[in-house]
């Protein structure tokens, strides 16, 4: 990220209208197109070979991207290694080639600020207790510590006496869970896991027993693949519902990212919708020609980011398949644009942060 977007920091993350944003991504992303091209020659070649030029830069659209399976094939990076301190890398299979993602002091620094950001909007500035649901192992082991681990520390930094839910072995722990309740009673629970997991894991353990932990006031947070839910026909709503049958009275919000746009998270909000925040934004492309699809067409979903700046993952198209529903008019009342993820392409990897636990 950029010292020019760092005043952004200071706006609410939907605050922004549609022409409003439009022309301050345009900006950010000129400026960080040009950074990547003089920083990293991997990515100026293939600019250079798309026949870039800035100044036929108008709108979003005309940006090229490049493919996150990229970061799979090259170790792309904008700054001297020297200051790289922290390499990230996405989920992946045994035997899979995963991607890595170089950060330096000020690029993780943004994701943060700006992911706290975002997270405020729907928990407030305060710091709640916290259940992870999932273990401890999943930080402390640097073969856990992928998109996985990094996003349980992440989201760490918005509770306070944070517990694991899980022990080493993936068993729930039942009666210290039941002790932390009680202890915190009375009070707003924020929880994290990963989708797959928190089925896998809390929600057929407990209701395999007859169990429920009972939250009266609680905020769930999950994200992760769906490959495996879909596979057991668990839908959206049947997720939703099995999750409060067992934990009680919590709010539930999906979210998507990825390890190459740490930071730039897409929350679902209380009507359902994925929404872009104005650190983010979203184009739906025509896998036949590429070009820049209508609100309500199906495509390949591209994300933008003023992010990162240590490495050039600010244009990406993923292999996620998705619409954009709409923008500046959700019934949620937050501005931007809001969307649907419909799956992934046909012979995209599993990659799921839950999805690959296991294989």
């Amino acid at each position: 990220m950029l010292d020019s977007h760092v005043p952004y920091l200071k706006y609410e993350p939907y605050s922004m209208k549609a022409k409003e944003k439009s022309q301050f991504m345009v900006k950010c992303l000129k400026e960080l197109t040009a950074h990547h091209i003089n920083n990293c020659s991997e990515y100026a070649r293939i600019l250079q070979a798309l026949g870039y030029n800035a100044e036929g830069i108008e709108e979003l659209a005309d940006f090229p991207f490049i493919s996150v399976q990229l970061f799979k094939e090259f170790e792309l990076l904008s700054v001297p290694r020297e200051s790289v301190v922290k390499t990230m890398k996405s989920s992946g299979t045994t035997g899979q080639t995963r991607s890595q993602v170089f950060l330096d002091r000020a690029t993780a620094m943004a994701q943060s600020k700006c992911l706290a950001n975002i997270m405020a909007s729907y928990i407030g500035k305060k710091r709640l207790p916290m259940i992870i649901l999932d273990t401890e192992l999943a930080k402390k082991d640097p073969r856990m510590f992928s998109a996985r681990g990094a996003g349980i520390i992440g989201f760490s930094m918005f509770g306070r006496d944070v517990f694991f839910a899980l022990d080493d072995n993936m068993q729930l722990r039942e009666a210290e869970l039941k002790d932390y309740l009680a202890k915190h009673q009375g009070e707003r629970i924020i929880l994290f896991g990963y989708t797959y997991m928190i089925w896998q894991y809390v929600v057929k353990t407990l209701r395999s027993g007859g169990k429920s932990l009972e939250i009266p006031d609680g905020v769930l947070f999950h994200i992760g693949g769906w490959k495996k839910l879909q596979a057991e026909r668990v839908s959206t709503k049947a997720y939703n519902e099995a999750v409060r049958s067992v934990c009680g009275n919590v709010h539930i919000h999906n979210y998507y990212g990825m390890a190459e746009q740490l930071g730039s998270v897409f929350v679902e909000c209380e009507e359902g919708h994925m929404h872009c925040s104005v650190f983010s934004d979203i184009l739906i492309r025509n896998p036949r020609d590429f070009s820049s699809c209508k609100i309500g067409e199906e495509g390949l979903v591209e994300l933008l980011s003023i992010l990162p700046s240590s490495y050039p993952g600010h244009i990406l198209l993923t292999e996620d398949w998705g619409k954009i529903l709409g923008e500046d008019d959700c019934p949620c009342g937050r501005k931007g644009k809001y969307f649907e993820l419909l799956g992934r392409i046909s012979k995209a990897e599993i990659r799921g942060c839950s999805d690959t636990y296991g294989q």
